[in-house]
């Protein structure tokens, strides 16, 4: 995963020590992680029948605590953006979020990453405040977004 989000400019490039606490069981009454992968699968040989091989073009992770959903990463591979990918992982979030009570979901991204907010505008997120030079390499704003679930 880590090799998409460093093809990706606009991408945050976490620690793999960030990651892996991403699959770590929690505790009851901690938080949930919620990790959504997208492969691209291609068979091996062109008479392959039930060989494939798998390569992820995109991923997702979000965590919950109670009813306050927060979307922590969605990246999805340079040459696999803008074909919907990243608008399946999204909704299917929103959509275990409501199946699971939630409340809402919460998430920053790079002020200049217009795609990205654009994708979440068009899912019914509004911006609703920033941090300033939250990010690094290059430092830079983040903008805040809420999806109210209610």
């Amino acid at each position: 995963m880590q090799e998409i989000e460093r093809e990706v400019p606009t991408s945050s490039n976490w620690s793999h020590g960030h990651y892996q606490g991403l699959f770590r069981t929690a505790d009851r009454g901690g938080p949930k992680y919620f990790v959504l992968v997208a492969e691209d699968l291609s068979a091996t040989e062109p008479e392959a029948k039930f060989a494939v091989a798998s390569r992820v073009v995109a991923y997702l992770a979000a965590h919950s605590v109670e009813k306050e959903w927060e979307l922590h990463y969605l990246v999805v591979a340079r040459a696999c953006q803008r074909r919907g990918v990243g608008t399946l992982l999204l909704n299917e979030l929103i959509s275990q979020a409501r199946a699971e009570g939630g409340g809402e979901i919460l998430l920053e991204v790079r002020e200049s990453n217009l795609a990205a907010r654009s994708l979440y505008e068009r899912a019914g997120f509004q911006e609703h405040g920033s941090r300033k030079n939250y990010y690094n390499n290059p430092v830079e704003n983040a903008i805040l977004y809420r999806l109210s679930l209610g």
